[in-house]
Formats: structure tokens, C-alpha cells, sequence
């Protein structure tokens, strides 16, 4: 495939800014990707495409970047990981394509049947020694939507109407594997899972009030996290490992265990006091009693 090649962004920019440009130009290139593929009659091999998609996002972002900023390291899901980052006070985070698989998807079924999936995003982060994760960006492509650490929104739903009972609590959750205390949690009657790709979608659902919490426990890298959660905090929600700790990025293992994002402190706490026993009362009372506290 003819992988498309966007101008690069200017030196000139601030962090901010250049993050947005960063997610920008690479959904450009996927979106280019995609509308090869339309071109030529709409058939694809799904394997090839995501390869295809990976590498021309990398590609693109390895270059703006040695354009824009050539003395700060990189950590990149596509490339080859540098020790020496962790010893640089600069370090961007990047996953190019997060959802390859959503990326070289289409809709099976209902009135999307034959459209590309949208749920599927870049992901920008700036890591600064001292600071943590001080600038981030995700691109959402197919929805033409770039979420970054300079919008200044703050969360649209702070979960309200679950206290009032009014309507079930809505976790965002893997459309292929979520974590098993997660499914045992959909068999209750006051939660709900929504199904959808990409850490980035999902947290960004948190943040535009479609879900209420994103809870994850199989595994990530910190390309999977940082910068949908520096966009997430910078709205004013809450971002940890399950047990409460705190997320750490640009350590010398990548791995992160797990997650959770949500929009309130209280909301956080009752989710928890369900996962390890589903059981376990979750009610709008404990809600309220953790809320004054």
C-alpha cells in the first residue's frame, strides 16, 4: 500500500500543540489507508492492513518527532524500546495505532453493516522528569476528533442519576476480553458493560459521559494508557491502578497491570468494593456514604 505522508509539523509549536498536530497528521495517514482500500473495490487482507496501518503511523510520527523535537526520547508500541529513556528528562509515549484491530474492521450487522468501525485512536503523550505526564493527545480518526490536555473541559456526568438509582452504572469493557471480575460484574442488575476497541475510546467515553468507568485488569503498556489518561485527568477524573496507587510511566518495564478511570473519587470506591466479591451490595446508600465523607 501507498502509505500517505502528511507535512510535518513545525519546530515552533509548543507541547501542546505539537501533540495535537502529531495525532492529527496520523490519523490522516490511517484514514489515507482506509480510503485506498474504498478505492480499489473494498477488499482487504486483515493482517496485512493493520501491519500496514501500524507502520505508516510509525513512520510518519518518527519523523515529525526527530523533526520537531530530536533531543527527546521516545517510547513507542512500533519501535525498538531505548533504555536510555529512562534516564531522559523528556520522553514521548506513543501508541500510532491503538485498536489495530477495530482500525481494519468493518460493521457485520444493524444499520452500520459495511461501514469501517470508528473505535479505534492515536495516542500522544509528553512525560516530563519531575512532573509525570504533563501534555496528551488522542485522536479519534473516524470521528474526525482530536481530545487533548489544552482542551479544558471538565467531566460531563458525575454520576448522579446511578446514585439516584435512576439508571444502571456503565462500564466501558473489552469487546473481546474483559477482565473476569468485570463480566461477573454484567450479571448484576445496576451495572451494565459497553462493549467498544481501543483504551483510548474507552476513556474518552469516561470523559464525554457515554460510560461511567473504564476498569481494566489483563495487562497494558504505558503506550496504551498515557495519553488518553493525561487527557482524562486534565477533565478532572480520576486515574489509578484497581488497588488506588498511583500510575507510574517511563519506568524501565512498559507493563502496566491495570487501570481504572472514572469521574469521581466516590465512584471509584464503589466499584472497587464490588469487584472482588460481585456479591457484594453495591447500592446508592454506600454511594452517598462515601460521597460525604
Amino acid at each position: 500500500m501507498n502509505a500517505p505522508f502528511p507535512t510535518l509539523p513545525q519546530a515552533s509549536l509548543d507541547d501542546d500543540a505539537l501533540a495535537d498536530a502529531l495525532a492529527t497528521g496520523a490519523a490522516e495517514v490511517l484514514l489515507a489507508l482506509r480510503a485506498e482500500v474504498d478505492a480499489a473495490g473494498g477488499s482487504f487482507v486483515a493482517k496485512e492492513f493493520k501491519d500496514a496501518g501500524d507502520a505508516a503511523a510509525q513512520a510518519w510520527l518518527a519523523a515529525a518527532l526527530t523533526a520537531a523535537r530530536p533531543a527527546d526520547a521516545v517510547l513507542s508500541e512500533e519501535a525498538k524500546d531505548d533504555a536510555s529513556r529512562t534516564s531522559a528528562d523528556r520522553v514521548w509515549i506513543i501508541d500510532p495505532l491503538d485498536g489495530t484491530r477495530e482500525f481494519a474492521e468493518r460493521h457485520t450487522d444493524g444499520p452500520r453493516a459495511g461501514q469501517w468501525r470508528d473505535d479505534f485512536a492515536v495516542h500522544i503523550a509528553l512525560w516530563e522528569r519531575g512532573a509525570g505526564l504533563t501534555v496528551g493527545a488522542v485522536g479519534l480518526p473516524s470521528r474526525e476528533q482530536v481530545l487533548t490536555t489544552a482542551d479544558a473541559v471538565g467531566p460531563v456526568d458525575d454520576g448522579a442519576a446511578v446514585l439516584a438509582g435512576a439508571r444502571r452504572l456503565r462500564i466501558a469493557a473489552s469487546r473481546s476480553r474483559p477482565p473476569a471480575f468485570v463480566a461477573a460484574l454484567a450479571e448484576r442488575d445496576d451495572v451494565e458493560l459497553v462493549p467498544m476497541g481501543s483504551a483510548g475510546v474507552k476513556m474518552m467515553a469516561v470523559a464525554d459521559g457515554t460510560v461511567d468507568a473504564y476498569v481494566h485488569g489483563g495487562g497494558q503498556y504505558e503506550w496504551d494508557s498515557a495519553a488518553p489518561v493525561a487527557v482524562a485527568r486534565s477533565r478532572g477524573l480520576v486515574c489509578t491502578r484497581l488497588d488506588g496507587s498511583e500510575l507510574e510511566y517511563n519506568r524501565e518495564s512498559p507493563w502496566l497491570p491495570d487501570l481504572f478511570v472514572c469521574p469521581r473519587p466516590w465512584l471509584r470506591t464503589c466499584v472497587s468494593c464490588s469487584t472482588p466479591s460481585v456479591s457484594r451490595p453495591w447500592s446508592g446508600q454506600t454511594a452517598r456514604k462515601v460521597l460525604e465523607e
